[in-house]
């Protein structure tokens, strides 16, 4: 039988889809068979490191071919990029879903937060990824990381500029390292209780990440 995949045709990358389990995706920047390599990718990944996986066995656990991955990817160094963006763009959509549910800037900041702990239970891999490549210099994909980065902490940025503008806060606070502080340990807190310490609840390391904003805040 064979593996091929055909490649899907403009109107299925133009919709929007959700991948397995009910995982929201962005409309109009996904696709089924981007969401299945950024699946077994990760997973792959997340056993035994980026270097250490081939295209050949994404592309199987993937169910496609591996020309299919040549033919929408051309390398193993842009498919892992692209995938870097489709994973970041499935956390922002998540992000930006809850930031106008709560009149509250800190209780908006407390549901985007909770949002990104969901994010790193659905893709542990991803976080384990991002965590050990995303501050090796050089690396292949430092570039990339830079950029989206830059996309996450402007989020994060919005959220602290809203808490700032809705409260008293701590004007010493450099606003940059602030929320550096606050990216940093959302991935920290919440691998940390993936790989650690299980029985904690996904609210307890939420909680524990807001410490950083009640800080700021003035009380």
């Amino acid at each position: 039988m064979s593996t091929t995949e055909p490649v899907p045709s403009a109107a299925e990358s133009q919709g929007g889809e959700s991948g397995p389990a009910g995982k929201k995706l962005r409309p109009g920047r996904t696709n089924a068979t981007k969401q299945r390599l950024f699946e077994a990718s990760m997973e792959l990944i997340g056993e035994r490191g980026a270097a250490g996986v081939t295209v050949d066995e994404i592309a199987a656990a993937a169910g496609v071919s591996k020309g299919t991955v040549y033919y929408n990817f051309g390398s193993k160094s842009d498919l892992i990029a692209q995938l870097l963006r489709h994973g970041v763009d499935i956390m922002l959509v998540r992000l930006q879903d809850v930031r106008g549910n709560s009149n509250d800037p800190l209780e908006s900041m407390t549901n985007m937060v909770g949002q990104a702990m969901e994010f790193m239970d659905d893709y542990p891999s991803f976080a384990r990824l991002w965590v050990s490549e995303n501050w090796r210099t050089p690396g292949e994909w430092s570039a990339v990381f830079a950029e989206l980065r830059a996309e996450l902490l402007a989020v994060v940025g919005s959220a602290v500029e809203s808490v700032a503008a809705g409260y008293k806060v701590d004007e010493s606070i450099a606003r940059g390292s602030l929320e550096a502080a606050i990216f940093g340990a959302i991935f920290v807190v919440g691998l940390d209780r993936q790989t650690y310490n299980p029985e904690r609840t996904r609210e307890q390391s939420v909680a524990a990440v807001m410490t950083i904003m009640h800080g700021y805040v003035i009380k």
